[in-house]
């Protein structure tokens, strides 16, 4: 991995070591702010990959009531489906750290427009999330930042922190193409980005996003050179 002053490239040895690296940096990110600030917030993504992390990080040492816990993007459906990013936190975190407040981006009752005013109203009146926790597709998606996603160049420029997403046709999506994703101004508010990342293949794309510029083919590039903090990139093969 060649040197680039926006990210720090951290490679593991194996899948056990990656997690462990992972759940370090988060208690390390979060222990901080709690010394800081009293408080602190972080933003996960979904997807069985870093469930492992998120387990570990939960019985870490740290004060959870003072911790608010929030999330990158959201299929549009039950947070009590398998396939829902609330549910597979609530699995892997939540139900073994009792933190002070979790912020779900579907709120039942709420349409799909209603529920994203509701998550902007409150990520404008909460704290900066101390890190945001995002993976990325082979396609360079991260979060549900789709490319050829027919609302992406309206995401793109969002200043608002959370939209809507449509991503019809695009085969990554699935069976669930309504989301609801951070935007790059979203991104923009957090203080620290830790990338997981696995396998060659995501490496390449990853590589391939640094050395262009150009959003729309490869939304990782959203996150990258953003902030005062380089990014962190979580690598296994």
């Amino acid at each position: 991995m060649k040197r680039d002053s926006r990210i720090e490239w951290i490679e593991h040895r194996d899948p056990e070591s990656w997690v462990h690296g992972i759940a370090r940096d988060m208690e390390r990110m979060l222990a901080v702010e709690l010394a800081i600030r009293g408080r602190a917030r972080m933003l996960l993504s979904g997807g069985t990959t870093p469930a492992p992390a998120y387990a570990q990080v939960a019985v870490a040492p740290l004060d959870w009531s003072r911790i608010t816990v929030g999330l990158v993007d959201e299929r549009w459906l039950s947070p009590h489906d398998s396939a829902s990013n609330s549910r597979l936190i609530r699995e892997s975190l939540l139900d073994h750290a009792e933190v002070g407040r979790f912020e779900p981006l579907v709120r039942e009752g709420l349409t799909l427009a209603e529920s994203v005013h509701a998550a902007n109203v409150e990520a404008r009146h909460a704290d900066e999330a101390c890190v945001a926790v995002l993976g990325m597709g082979n396609d360079g998606h991260t979060a549900s930042l789709f490319p050829g996603s027919i609302d992406l160049d309206r995401v793109l420029a969002s200043d608002q922190p959370y939209a809507a997403l449509d991503a019809s046709g695009c085969a990554v999506a699935g069976d669930w193409p309504l989301r609801i994703t951070l935007t790059p101004a979203g991104l923009a508010r957090t203080r620290h980005r830790l990338l997981l990342l696995r396998g060659e293949t995501k490496r390449e794309v990853f590589l391939r996003a640094l050395d262009g510029d150009d959003v729309r083919e490869l939304p990782i590039r959203a996150a990258i050179g953003i902030g005062i903090e380089p990014m962190r990139v979580h690598w296994c093969a």
